[in-house]
């Protein structure tokens, strides 16, 4: 039954269709007679990215001002989900001033790999903690009246072709990992949309995916609507049957016509657009409720917050001989372009324009804190790199302590291009290593959004890493440099010693069509931990000014037969043993012993951040249910626990179990009864063959390259550098235009020309309005393809149905 079915009925063919796309960059249709208002959405996981002017997804053009809350991945290094929770409510203040009903975000995609450029607007490498996170995120937006709309759904986990790319993912693998905190989320925090990705997965499109989409609706109970990633829909009609109510952003018309005309032909049956009307207007009539007129935020008050979260999400890494805090009577030389320029914020979408931003320099000042200063590096190489390396290694040889900002840099990551290493650029490598050489107290202070390896790590005495964190995460790094603020951060993210190390090495970013998981579960902590590799630093961890003693775990009970209400209570003690204040993250790990299936050795099934005192001591509690011991069974299509014996681990890390004891379950459901390759029993997954991988995934591998050199509207301009024109455009654009822009550091005109090269060539023609249409680009193909007569024609023809409806117009 429609909850609008009133005003449905009401409603012309072509203003259902015309509700079903954007009217602007950022804003839906209103159909005025019958009082349906626009709604206005903004990119802003980590503060509003509002633009007024013009418009775009890499944050190119301007944007208003607003509070730049760190970046999720820092927010997760805090562990701390009632943060989560204010850092949602606060945003949701913000865009009750601006009048933005829906905020496009949170990002939970898994951090497959730590090349991916946009890693730094993703929680974690662990499902159970980004579901968490992302939960409170969503709780508190929403408990003020601004939708979430969760993203990027699915698999959209490398920047590389991402508009064209084809994720091919074993169904366990893709439930337990890489859908599991979009299912935690729908289910706990009910957001009122979802997005869908730009990317294939499994052959078809996420934006008209049925069996993805299905999932979300029809299992998961989604009552929210779906909106597509920005210029991601790749057949309309397809989309709107598998259930994406939304397109975004305006097509012009083009594709309402589109759904328009296949109602008349009959190959959409009108009931479905019905249907998704009606879901669009609940949550249009949802938004509307809670505009308010006037509204105004308290700027001090988010200001405080954005502090708070930077400060609790510092993560303490190395501290050798208590080099840290540092005491102010000491002879100081700060270093680096970062303590005067900070990296704070990722690049992108992301980008907000801050209302205010504070850098270190500034900060000591303020605080009559004697320091010297070098730069010691430009932000890009240049010929200046020797003079200042000289200059910051003469002062070194007097200072008692060598503070040295460094890290990945605008041009080192960002949203559009993924990183081709793990390295921090090679003129801060040098300054870290030929100052170590100098003065034997160096801390090293970094920034940057994702992991990064470390040659240099034994040659100083600290490292803390503060991620990006946001426009007060300079003065959160100075409180915990100086002891004002004990470190808390954990990582939510492994570091490896070198790519090399990683699980998805051999199978990222794929191929020209294509990118295989051939890694399965094992990403992240689950692969490291399970082949006993050596890792820089390991997942959930970090230091602290003082220390923690665990004791006194106790479990329920040793044995329970498990049901779908099973609540398993989990209680230990921690106490600060310490002389000062701090905060510690606990986090219970379960880990079967001899399971049917192959799994991890252990993965995260709970945890608490608690603050305690000096010798105070208090209870734990951690519930874990009964999917703490699920694995999907595909035999099944269900969620299944095994009977047997398990481990409750209890961490500082998951390489730092301090507490441990046994349980045993008893379970009704069936084993999975097919036995897979060896290999993935042993982790040994860099040599998982074609064969062994079509036998987990249970169909053939699909192309990894284009079979026919001939050229379709859906093909990239990229994929068109083997014909005399596209190579041309290819190289011009990539070759000159993008050396341009990088030299003159300008990383978002660099990154749109990799986009575009990368995006298919239909996309040129989004627009009705716009500077090509589908009959412009037809004629391309027809050129690229060798009948440059005809191409030419239908240029032409394309050219004048264009000017034709701009006069109409």
């Amino acid at each position: 039954m429609l909850k609008y079915k009133e005003i449905i009925d009401k409603m012309t063919l072509e203003e259902k269709a015309s509700l079903c796309s954007g009217e602007t960059y950022w804003d839906t249709k209103a159909i005025n007679r019958l009082k349906i208002p626009s709604i206005m959405m903004s990119d802003g996981p980590n503060g509003l990215r509002v633009q007024r002017g013009k418009t775009d997804e890499l944050g190119i053009n301007a944007s208003e001002e607003s509070t730049c809350f760190p970046a999720e991945a820092t927010l997760c290094n805090s562990w701390n989900t009632n943060l989560a929770y204010k850092m949602g409510e606060a945003l949701a203040e913000e865009a009750l001033e601006e009048k933005v009903s829906i905020l496009l975000a949170p990002g939970v995609n898994i951090k497959r790999s730590p090349l991916c450029g946009r890693n730094f607007e993703y929680f974690s490498e662990d499902p159970f903690l980004a579901g968490k996170m992302g939960t409170e995120y969503i709780k508190g937006l929403q408990s003020k009246g601004i939708g979430a709309c969760l993203k990027h759904f699915a698999c959209n986990n490398q920047e590389e072709r991402r508009k064209t790319i084809n994720t091919v993912v074993d169904e366990r693998t893709l439930r337990e990992i890489y859908l599991f905190a979009f299912e935690m989320i729908v289910k706990e925090s009910k957001p009122w949309a979802v997005m869908s990705a730009y990317n294939k997965l499994n052959g078809v499109y996420c934006t008209e995916n049925k069996y993805l989409l299905g999932i979300l609706r029809d299992e998961w109970k989604h009552e929210g609507i779906v909106i597509t990633d920005w210029g991601a829909e790749n057949d309309r009609v397809d989309g709107l049957k598998a259930g994406n109510e939304l397109e975004m952003p305006t097509t012009d018309g083009k594709t309402d016509e589109e759904i328009v005309e296949a109602v008349k032909e009959g190959t959409l049956a009108e009931e479905i657009l019905d249907e998704s009307i009606d879901r669009l207007l609940d949550i249009i009539f949802k938004c509307v409720e809670n505009i308010k007129n006037d509204y105004k935020f308290d700027h001090e008050n988010n200001n405080r917050l954005a502090q708070k979260i930077a400060e609790e999400s510092i993560v303490l890494l190395k501290n050798e001989g208590n080099i840290l805090p540092i005491n102010t009577k000491e002879k100081l030389l700060f270093i680096g372009d970062m303590v005067k320029n900070p990296r704070f914020q990722g690049v992108g979408s992301a980008v907000t324009k801050p209302e205010r931003i504070y850098n270190t320099y500034s900060t000591l000042e303020n605080r009559n804190i004697n320091f010297e200063y070098e730069q010691g590096y430009e932000r890009n190489s240049s010929k200046k790199d020797k003079e200042l390396l000289k200059r910051a290694c003469d002062k070194a040889k007097s200072a008692n302590i060598v503070i040295i900002y460094a890290g990945l840099t605008e041009n080192y990551e960002s949203e559009g291009i993924d990183r081709r290493n793990i390295e921090i650029p090679k003129n801060q490598v040098k300054l870290i290593e030929e100052v170590s050489k100098i003065n034997q107290n160096v801390v090293v202070v970094l920034s940057g959004g994702s992991s990064i390896e470390m040659p240099w790590k034994n040659r100083v005495k600290a490292i803390v890493h503060g991620y990006l964190g946001g426009q007060c995460g300079a003065i959160a790094m100075v409180d915990v440099l100086f002891g004002k603020v004990n470190p808390s951060g954990k990582l939510s993210e492994t570091y490896p010693i070198k790519l090399e190390d990683t699980p998805s090495y051999n199978n990222f970013p794929g191929t020209e069509l294509s990118v295989e998981y051939k890694e399965g579960i094992y990403v992240g902590y689950r692969y490291y931990d399970k082949a006993k590799k050596d890792v820089l630093f390991p997942f959930g961890y970090g230091l602290s000014y003082t220390d923690f003693e665990y004791s006194n775990l106790r479990i329920d009970k040793n044995e329970i037969d498990i049901k779908s209400d099973t609540k398993i209570n989990i209680k230990f003690n921690i106490k600060n043993i310490g002389n000062i204040a701090g905060g510690e993250v606990a986090q219970v790990y379960v880990s079967q012993n001899s399971p049917t299936i192959f799994k991890a050795e252990k993965e995260l099934k709970g945890f608490e951040k608690v603050y305690l005192e000096p010798n105070e001591e208090k209870e734990i509690n951690i519930i874990l249910d009964k999917r703490a011991f699920e694995y999907y069974n595909i035999e099944k299509k269900d969620w299944a626990v095994e009977s047997g014996e398990y481990d409750i681990l209890v961490g500082k890390s998951s390489r730092d179990i301090v507490l441990s004891d046994k349980l045993k379950i008893n379970s009704s459901d069936k084993n999975i009864s097919k036995k897979y390759s060896e290999k993935y029993y042993n982790c040994d997954i860099n040599n998982i063959t074609d064969e062994e991988f079509e036998d987990l995934l249970g169909f053939k591998i699909p192309p990894r390259e284009k079979v026919t050199k001939e050229i379709t509207i859906n093909d990239t301009l990229e994929q068109t550098k083997h014909t005399i024109i596209g190579g041309a455009i290819y190289n011009y654009q990539t070759k000159l235009k993008m050396k341009r822009y990088m030299k003159k550091q300008d990383i978002s005109k660099a990154t749109k020309i990799m986009m575009d090269m990368q995006k298919p060539l239909r996309n040129f023609a989004s627009r009705k309005y716009g500077k090509y249409n589908t009959d412009m680009i037809e004629g391309f193909v027809k050129i690229l393809n060798g009948n440059i007569i005809k191409g030419i024609k239908q240029i032409k023809l394309g050219k004048a149905k264009k000017e034709e409806i701009i006069k109409k117009k």
